[in-house]
């Protein structure tokens, strides 16, 4: 009879793992004594300037005020610049190159780089640390990520998280939606954005509508695909599986490659505010935390015009899945001994809590990763009872983020061998196959061709399945297929 209760539990704990999708953490959580007059050192790399960084340091010095020096835990940030400075400096650090710092006790990572680390230097499983409630207070999405081997041991902390918005220059979209019968609505898909984007091209002699670039061209395969029920990366226990269905990647192409050879998609700045900000765009997807730096006005060389803005969320493909990109990098903690390891998983359990969370949220505009904190009940009592102060933007943004967050999945690739050289495929393969297409068409048109004459070649069956061939060539060289 005990047999049969004891099988029962544990296949009912299995039966859980499967349907939440994460672990269950069934270890015994090391709680360690440590001494508060004489403080372990943790150093942290991240890749925060600004608002951002100013707002990490004073939490961090919060915390060393409080809980730090009540355990005996001394904590000290150091920025790497941007996301790719902190990538080098880690791998370096990593690969022991001369004049590399060491490996900090706890880096800022993408799944990518942390999958390197794992597999190198060590990372501390923080299972050992957090009890399977802690980790329980985490949006699944977001935890999720860190289980890099799709086994029971967590690797990966999250610690503020951003995922894909839609912004538009209202100003700009009134007119042209009261005269053309477009609406809003239109935008929630893909396939909308292009119908809308044909219609802004014509209205306007010619504009483009929407920017090129999304956020990033791979999270338009990955999220794309994953909305069309498809993972492009199916990691499993023997590697990874290219998953480029032809019908569903022909789908993404007539959505992005078609409306960018046409015109009604461009990009001429480094951020797709930029384009905004000279009228030359009214609308672009990208990350929410970059949403306090859409533009307040249009300049151009007949002056200046104070603009209003919208937000809305990201679209979907039509009939596919809700499922929105999570990213923003967590925290790794480097393998060393159980009291640096126990004095960082502190840190972050704090760092994470509802309160201190929002502190770092609503100067940097990331979103913060606990169940708790993502309501906008929960947003506005964290802005009164701490009386902080948020931009307007970053303050709409995150409403509607939060307020879309039961019914739509936070997904991200899993981390496997070869993951950063995969992504540089989908970031470029087909922005630089339109790039220079794109010149091609306009040196066509300025030698008296029309447009619609010089683009047909570019957009045949034909023309497309050469690109698919080179495209699933490419990412099979990359994953070593």
């Amino acid at each position: 009879m005990k047999k049969k209760i004891v099988t029962f539990l544990m296949a009912a704990v299995l039966l859980l793992g499967a349907l939440t999708g994460c672990q269950i953490n069934t270890k015994k959580v090391e709680v360690v004594k440590l001494d508060p007059n004489n403080p372990i050192a943790i150093t942290v790399w991240h890749y925060y300037n600004g608002a951002q960084q100013a707002a990490f340091e004073q939490l961090v010095s919060e915390f060393n005020a409080t809980v730090g020096k009540e355990q005996g835990i001394y904590v000290e940030g150091k920025s790497q610049g941007s996301v790719s400075d902190l990538e080098q400096a880690v791998t370096d650090a990593i690969e022991g190159k001369v004049g590399a710092e060491d490996v900090p006790n706890i880096f800022a990572s993408y799944s990518d780089l942390a999958y390197t680390a794992l597999n190198t230097v060590g990372l501390a499983d923080l299972t050992r640390y957090f009890t399977q409630d802690d980790i329980n207070k985490y949006v699944e999405g977001y935890i999720r990520e860190g289980y890099l081997n799709n086994g029971d041991a967590l690797y990966l902390f999250p610690t503020a998280k951003s995922t894909e918005i839609t912004m538009i220059n209202e100003t700009a979209w009134e007119p042209f939606a009261e005269q053309t019968g477009v609406t809003k609505d239109m935008l929630s898909t893909d396939e909308g954005i292009v119908e809308v984007a044909k219609k802004y091209y014509e209205w306007s002699g010619g504009k483009a509508f929407y920017h090129k670039g999304r956020d990033s061209m791979s999270n338009y395969f990955v999220i794309g695909m994953k909305q069309l029920g498809t993972e492009i990366f199916e990691v499993t226990g023997d590697g990874v599986k290219l998953n480029a269905d032809k019908e569903k990647i022909r789908r993404l192409w007539d959505n992005w490659y078609v409306p960018t050879v046409k015109g009604w998609f461009a990009g001429y700045g480094r951020f797709r505010s930029d384009d905004v900000k000279t009228g030359d765009i009214i609308a672009y997807t990208g990350s929410s935390s970059s949403s306090m730096y859409f533009p307040d006005c249009v300049e151009t060389a007949e002056g200046s015009e104070s603009i209003d803005y919208d937000i809305l969320n990201a679209p979907i493909f039509d009939g596919g899945e809700n499922v929105k990109v999570q990213q923003g990098a967590g925290m790794a903690v480097t393998k060393s001994d159980t009291a640096h390891e126990y004095a960082a998983c502190v840190f972050l359990k704090w760092f994470t809590e509802t309160e201190n969370n929002y502190k770092f949220v609503c100067e940097s505009s990331y979103m913060p990763v606990t169940k708790e904190s993502h309501s906008v009940t929960a947003l506005d009592k964290a802005l009164g009872d701490s009386n902080l102060e948020i931009n307007p933007k970053a303050y709409d943004c995150l409403k509607v983020v939060i307020s879309d967050d039961k019914g739509c999945e936070y997904y991200t690739t899993s981390a496997f061998a070869n993951g950063m050289a995969a992504r540089k495929v989908l970031d470029y393969n087909l922005s630089d196959k339109a790039k220079a297409d794109l010149e091609e068409i306009n040196a066509k048109v300025a030698a008296g061709r029309t447009r619609e004459e010089a683009v047909a070649p570019y957009i045949t069956d034909e023309a497309f399945d050469r690109w698919y061939e080179d495209f699933v060539s490419a990412l099979n060289t990359r994953i070593g297929r």
